[in-house]
């Protein structure tokens, strides 16, 4: 008889042990409420040695391994759920790394501007040269076109067609040509006036056709280049209306710092997620923790009643 009255409360002890646990998961106040009615149950036939230690056992079937099982498979759902989460947070993860490895960073930018600028201060000045003398020289520095095919993708601002044939048009009286540029004959002088200083401002791009935006220093006035044609223009900003020029990053660092920030979102929702109890289920758990909070619980405990039937049914269906 002792027993048997040993390992009753034994298992009483590893299933209440359990509940713990999946208390502790939730978080939820209804459950350690539940686990600690259940640990008064145990102690009342620990120290109540006249009481039927079997009513103790029968208890924890019908009542405390229900409520146990009904938890664990709310807890695989919301895990199988979670992970679905955890696996989209991950794809954005690799893409954040694709995109890091593969993109040029600020830094390369900021200095490969200051190149670029040289570059075209001195084609203009050569350009001015080979003009006056009616040469045929070439005036461009070698390899000027690259830093547009390095950084368009990432650092050009998006604009339409349109709006890049606005830019472009030009009035042929107003131009000098030659073999190898066109540049407006005003825009010309004021290069000249201005010693050829000028600073890489922005770029645009619409579909594979790109515009670099030249600003001459300490002047707000804006010129342009059109490599496709070596075209030379003034430009007026003010007609560009599709930029935010307030926007300063990349469009590969906007995108690694959207997936960041849904990521954030991601991880919030799988935390919440991860231990979240349907209403129907908690209000399920309130009436029960009610049933076994009754005083005269213990005199019926080998009745079924409808709170218990319900949790069982809750196993066998697909409400969670």
């Amino acid at each position: 008889m002792e027993d048997n009255l040993a390992i009753i409360l034994n298992d009483s002890n590893k299933t209440i042990s359990k509940l713990q646990l999946l208390s502790t998961f939730f978080e939820e106040e209804i459950i350690y409420k539940i686990y600690l009615r259940s640990q008064v149950v145990h102690k009342l036939f620990e120290t109540n040695p006249e009481l039927d230690i079997n009513k103790l056992e029968l208890f924890h079937l019908q009542y405390t391994s229900t409520v146990i099982e009904l938890l664990r498979k709310i807890k695989a759902s919301n895990e199988r759920n979670v992970s679905i989460l955890y696996d989209e947070i991950q794809i954005n993860k690799d893409l954040i790394e694709n995109i890091n490895d593969s993109v040029f960073s600020e830094k390369n930018y900021q200095l490969d501007k200051q190149k670029q600028s040289l570059k075209i201060n001195l084609s203009l000045r050569k350009l001015y040269q080979v003009l006056s003398d009616n040469s045929e020289d070439y005036p461009f520095s070698k390899n000027i076109n690259a830093f547009s095919a390095r950084f368009s993708q990432d650092f050009y601002f998006d604009i339409s067609t349109e709006a890049l044939n606005e830019l472009i048009k030009f009035n042929p009286a107003d131009v000098y040509r030659n073999n190898s540029a066109i540049i407006q004959r005003k825009l010309m002088g004021l290069l000249c006036k201005m010693d050829f200083k000028t600073e890489f401002f922005c770029g645009l791009s619409a579909g594979n056709l790109i515009l670099e935006v030249y600003r001459f220093l300490n002047m707000d006035r804006y010129f342009l280049f059109f490599p496709t044609k070596n075209l030379f223009l003034f430009c007026d900003l003010s007609k560009i209306t599709d930029v935010d020029w307030s926007n300063t990053l990349s469009k590969k660092t906007r995108i690694v710092q959207e997936l960041t920030d849904k990521n954030d979102n991601l991880m919030s929702r799988a935390n919440v997620l991860k231990t979240v109890i349907p209403d129907n289920v908690q209000a399920l758990l309130k009436e029960y923790y009610e049933k076994i909070s009754d005083v005269d619980f213990l005199q019926h405990i080998g009745r079924f009643d409808v709170q218990t039937n319900i949790l069982k049914t809750m196993l066998n269906t697909n409400v969670i």
